[in-house]
């Protein structure tokens, strides 16, 4: 797993790419604090090599808790800026900074 990020010279806005490599799913996405933990607003796009891959644009000096959906399976980013407990989940989440 991955994460890159793109800042932007004319808008405050980082470009994050999230890169998953998950060869036997079916389906990926990223739920966070950025889509409200929607599982279907950030749906991964899988390429002929297995990996899944997507991009979202976030605002940046922020920090955003997220996990990733694999065939439902919910699963932190090894890569992670850091991690979060969160008592809803009563887990701990990764950390996204931007």
């Amino acid at each position: 797993m991955a994460i890159t990020k793109q800042y932007l010279k004319s808008k405050p806005i980082c470009k994050v790419t999230f890169i998953v490599p998950a060869k036997e799913a079916n389906n990926v996405s990223v739920a966070g604090e950025f889509n409200e933990w929607n599982t279907e607003a950030t749906i991964l796009k899988k390429l002929k090599n297995g990996t899944f891959k997507g991009t979202i644009d976030l605002p940046k000096d922020n920090k955003f808790e997220f996990k990733y959906v694999v065939d439902g399976e919910w699963t932190n980013e090894i890569e992670a800026d850091g991690y979060q407990w969160n008592d809803f989940a009563a887990a701990d989440n990764s950390l996204l900074v931007v």
